[in-house]
């Protein structure tokens, strides 16, 4: 993992020069020999720590400037380290991804966008750990990180999705009570700001920015409305005819914004809580068919996984890589994310009912085969 470093001897050598000082002049100022400052132009030794403020005041810096220090890292720095501890999730031990997650936290801990999305990234593997106690532990570690952005970054936007993630933290931790008084237990009427902020670029003669944010502005609604009628079929589960009711509207929302290509991960979460939920209700040959839309999907050309557009979301990639942290990429590595959709179905003990059918084996037989688990 690379990290910054400090450039005093840089800084140094350079704001002498700007200020037009030679060494033996800085050297009197600061009440040193040439020979020292000569060394620490070159980097070969570094003042005492006590001179650093007398010598950041003698270039008007501050001594973070004065050091080459710089606690914020660009979208696109973030970005690779993300990816890069996302690998060692992937193919090493989790104790050794949650100690780079600690590592760099502490080494940019004033760097909300990053800590924001180790946060995140601990919250994306978590499943990984050896065993539920070292889960939760992650799970305590992130959410203070997520509580330190909502408490102290000041940025509404990063405050908004940490919000969210300690939520989910809590949720996760059993501690569902602690989750009213963070999100409010009665949503405010949401009015959503994209038709007019797009009139407002409209009327200032941007017209491609104005139909960029409604197009990010409906796919985003399609899927929340389609995570919100899956979430709703948790809570009809005892009535059949509203069950499918609530399927047929998701699906619909499914078809209509071809969700299946844009954004799969959507409609196999979907398919797989329908699938549950006819299963309870004791509906067999519709919750096979529905693990066969699952199957069929996740065995599909959907690897590698990438957020991105279409024809008629012809400006969303533009968008995408400009406003996202991660860009179009995915929050884990490919080869986690094929085990836990497979996983899903192979391992899940809501299932169980179904190991003896032939074509729930044959699924299973399809996971091993197709993707190379």
């Amino acid at each position: 993992m690379n990290k910054k470093e400090l450039h005093l001897g840089a800084v140094i050598t350079e704001h002498r020069r700007k200020r037009g000082v030679t060494q033996e002049e800085l050297a009197e100022h600061m009440g040193v020999s040439k020979a020292s400052v000569s060394k620490w132009e070159t980097g070969s030794t570094y003042p005492d720590i006590t001179l650093l403020p007398r010598l950041a005041a003698f270039f008007g810096l501050t001594v973070d400037e004065l050091l080459g220090y710089e606690p914020q890292l660009t979208k696109e720095e973030i970005r690779r380290l993300y990816h890069e501890i996302c690998r060692r999730f992937a193919e090493e031990p989790f104790s050794a991804g949650m100690a780079v997650c600690r590592e760099t936290a502490k080494e940019y801990f004033s760097c909300f966008p990053l800590l924001l999305q180790i946060g995140a990234l601990i919250l994306n593997h978590f499943m990984l750990a050896d065993s539920p106690e070292q889960g939760q532990r992650a799970i305590e570690e992130a959410l203070l990180l997520l509580r330190r952005v909502r408490q102290e970054s000041g940025d509404a936007g990063l405050i908004a999705q940490a919000v969210n993630l300690e939520a989910l933290c809590l949720l996760q931790l059993g501690r569902a009570e602690e989750i009213f008084p963070l999100l409010g237990a009665a949503p405010m009427l949401r009015m959503a700001p994209e038709p007019l902020l797009s009139q407002a670029y409209q009327a200032v003669g941007n017209s491609r920015e104005a139909e960029k944010l409604l197009q990010v502005g409906i796919y985003q609604s399609a899927l929340e409305l389609s995570s919100l009628l899956t979430a709703y079929l948790e809570n009809r589960k005892g009535d059949a005819a509203a069950f499918q009711e609530t399927c047929d509207r998701a699906f619909a929302v499914i078809k209509a914004f071809r969700l299946e290509a844009l954004h799969p991960s959507t409609p196999l979460t979907l398919y797989l809580t329908a699938a549950q939920g006819f299963l309870e209700l004791g509906n067999r040959e519709k919750a096979l068919e529905l693990l066969e839309r699952y199957t069929d999907l996740a065995t599909s050309a959907i690897f590698p996984i990438r957020l991105h557009g279409d024809p008629y979301f012809d400006l969303l990639n533009e968008w995408l890589e400009e406003n996202l942290m991660l860009g179009s990429a995915p929050p884990r590595d490919d080869d986690v994310i094929k085990k836990d959709i497979a996983a899903a179905l192979t391992e899940n003990p809501a299932f169980a009912p179904l190991h003896a059918e032939p074509e729930f084996q044959a699924f299973c037989r399809r996971f091993a085969k197709e993707m190379t688990l």
